[in-house]
């Protein structure tokens, strides 16, 4: 089973704290991009993979989503997202991504937010949505840039005043532990090569690749974000079948 650092009582309620955590999508500052990459969700099925606190299942269900199933393996999170409501037209489930199963042909879109990094093996869950995808259905996902994940000891460097984003072992592939929240966080570190040949051996095609940079738009209303112009944080992607 994967790591369920997100039912530990101190990342948990670190992670509360977050923005997106509080304020949802719009807390989310890759979620313009995101959401520019999702087809119309009206009469679609949608599976949720790693869905949190519910966020996106609340935001398909509200915007004409015919069923939506969110998965997670937090117990904790599955708590939040079900008192959050509404009382139908969203299922919330525990699931271990690096064990999915899923109907044939049994959804219309899949989703992921930030949740693959944590994956271990991630060309049998790509298989695995590829076979729980009706034909011509996407799937659209975020996950932290293999350069956001790939340093041993991740964190900026400080050089004359100027700020710099250290890249080491880039070309090897595999576990990173970090302490984020809590200690001893596993993440799974894969090039973007790795990542976007193992959707091309699944079955898919790929439609669209960005490495997220805020606008300018975002840094005017959060100066903050205006570290994220000297490395890529997240990879977002979206996909055929």
């Amino acid at each position: 089973m994967a790591q369920n650092i997100y039912d530990q009582p101190d990342f948990f309620a670190g992670y509360s704290q977050l923005g997106r955590s509080v304020e949802g999508l719009d807390g989310a500052a890759e979620w313009p991009a995101l959401r520019a990459m999702l087809p119309d969700v009206g009469g679609l099925r949608v599976v949720d993979l790693g869905c949190g606190f519910g966020w996106f299942c609340r935001w398909a269900h509200e915007n004409g989503a015919r069923e939506v199933l969110g998965l997670d393996l937090s117990e904790k999170m599955l708590s939040r997202a079900r008192a959050a409501g509404p009382d139908t037209g969203i299922t919330y489930e525990r699931a271990d991504l690096d064990h999915l199963s899923l109907p044939q042909g049994g959804f219309d879109l899949a989703y992921s937010s930030l949740a693959l990094h944590y994956v271990e093996d991630i060309e049998r869950l790509f298989g695995a949505v590829h076979e729980a995808l009706s034909p011509g259905a996407h799937f659209v996902f975020s996950t932290e840039h293999p350069i956001y994940m790939a340093p041993t000891n991740p964190g900026w460097s400080i050089d004359g005043g100027k700020r710099t984003w250290p890249v080491d072992q880039y070309l090897v592939e595999g576990p990173r532990k970090t302490n984020w929240l809590a200690k001893g966080v596993v993440k799974h570190h894969r090039t973007i090569g790795t990542t976007l040949n193992a959707l091309i051996r699944a079955g898919f095609t790929i439609e669209h690749v960005e490495e997220f940079r805020p606008t300018d738009a975002q840094i005017a209303a959060r100066p903050d974000l205006a570290e994220e112009l000297e490395r890529p944080m997240f990879l977002l992607v979206s996909a055929c079948r």
